[in-house]
This record gives structure tokens, sequence and C-alpha cells, in this order.
């Protein structure tokens, strides 16, 4: 048995009461699968592995295996480390000042837990990122790094927006769009852009790089779970990527 967006029933009431007991869900057990669900079975997916130790797909649909784990984890333990969980990273060397700035804003608002409450794209830290461009409820990933730099100190280097792909649009018609490589890679404060929905598509997602090593870029990125989050990706096998853009 597949549950996944839209999908009714008991067995979701139970998925709601367990993601619950284990952190990742705090909204009401109802028997729809519906979007906080769905962002609490992909938060649930990005930190935990199978039974062989595997990292789970980061995809929102709860088979077999995202089930198991789920009931293999016990209530009130740390989840295994698939890649670093700090809140309060240091800023590794490198990058502009303007980008350095805009990045200490994001670590910053990481370390006071800033994530939605009282439903999805909701709260006080969601509205303070809109600013007030749009209504509460809005998505809020552009939001959030562009609030970032706007409150960095330093002057803004693009348009405030809410859209990924305009944000990305803005940066490359400046000239700022960088393609990094194994030898070459990111640095601290660059943008990461996403297509989401499909590749020429206006849906998008968007975040800072926070380091890179080893082959392993790390970012800082609101609105990919429900709230402000560090991932790791492989910089040569990063899915859906649209782009990077270096702030000067």
């Amino acid at each position: 048995m597949y549950l996944k967006k839209n999908v009714k029933g008991s067995a979701v009431r139970e998925l709601c009461k367990n993601l619950k007991k284990l952190g990742y869900y705090s909204g009401p057990e109802t028997e729809l699968f519906d979007n906080d669900v769905y962002k609490a079975v992909k938060a649930f997916q990005m930190q935990n592995v199978d039974s062989a130790g595997r990292p789970l797909v980061v995809d929102g649909i709860v088979g077999p295996l995202t089930l198991e784990a789920i009931n293999r984890r016990p209530e009130g333990v740390a989840p295994p480390v698939i890649g670093p969980v700090e809140t309060k990273p240091s800023l590794a060397n490198g990058g502009s000042p303007t980008a350095r700035a805009a990045l200490k804003k994001a670590l910053d608002e990481l370390a006071d837990g800033a994530c939605e409450i009282g439903g999805n794209n909701c709260g006080k830290y969601v509205k303070k990122y809109l600013n007030g461009v749009a209504e509460e409820g809005s998505a809020w990933c552009a939001a959030f790094v562009s609030w970032c730099f706007k409150n960095s100190g330093h002057p803004m280097p693009f348009k405030y927006t809410l859209g990924a792909r305009n944000l990305l649009g803005q940066l490359k018609a400046k000239k700022l769009v960088i393609k990094p490589t194994l030898a070459n890679p990111p640095i601290p404060g660059d943008i990461i852009v996403w297509w989401r929905g499909a590749p020429n598509g206006w849906q998008g997602h968007v975040g800072f790089v926070l380091d890179y090593r080893d082959g392993v870029v790390r970012t800082v990125e609101g609105n990919k779970s429900n709230r402000v989050q560090i991932f790791s990706y492989t910089l040569d096998k990063i899915d859906r990527l649209l782009g990077f853009a270096r702030i000067p």
C-alpha cells in the first residue's frame, strides 16, 4: 500500500499520529493526505534511512521502505545522521562581503528555529519573509533569500522577489550566473536554484550555499521542509538543478 497526496483513510490518520510522535508533524490527525502531511513525510525522509542503512528517497510518498522506517524509529530518539545537522554551523571562508552577510542572516534564522507555525506556509517567520508582498500561505523559499539580503546591511543585489526563477532571471541578466565544477566549486553565499513541476515551467526553489567539501555542497534553505534547514548534495549529481549565481 502506498500513501500519497489526496489519499484518504484511517491509514493516513495513523501516519499523522506516528509522525507527530516523532516530531515531524504538528497538525491535526486527519484522514486526508494533504500538503502538511506531504511536507512532514518529506522532512522524515530527508533525515532517515531504510533497514539497509540507505537514505530514503525524498518524494513525499509513503511506500514500504518509508513506512518501515517510521515504524522502526523509536519515539524521542534522534534520527540517524545522514549529513550535518548543526543549527549553529561555522561560516566557512570565501564569498563576497554582501553574500556572506546575507548567509549570516540565514544562519541566524536557522539558529532561531525559524519555521512554519499553525499550518502550511503560515506563522510569524513566514509573514516576516513575505514582507507584505504576498499574503500568509504563499511559498516562501525566495522570500527567505530576499529577506536575508534585504537585512544584510548591504545594498540589495536584486529586487525583492517571491519567485525562485525570477530571482535567477534577475541575476542572469546581471551576468552573475556561474557553473561550478569539482575543481572550481561553489563558495559560501552563492545562490542555488532548482526547478519544480517541469524544467520549463514556472515553479522553482532557491537557497544559499553554506559550504563545499570533498564533493559535497551544503545549503541553507527555507520551505523545502517546514523550516529553515541545512541540506547536503553531491555536487555533480544535484537533481533538478537550474543553476548557481554568485553575488559580487
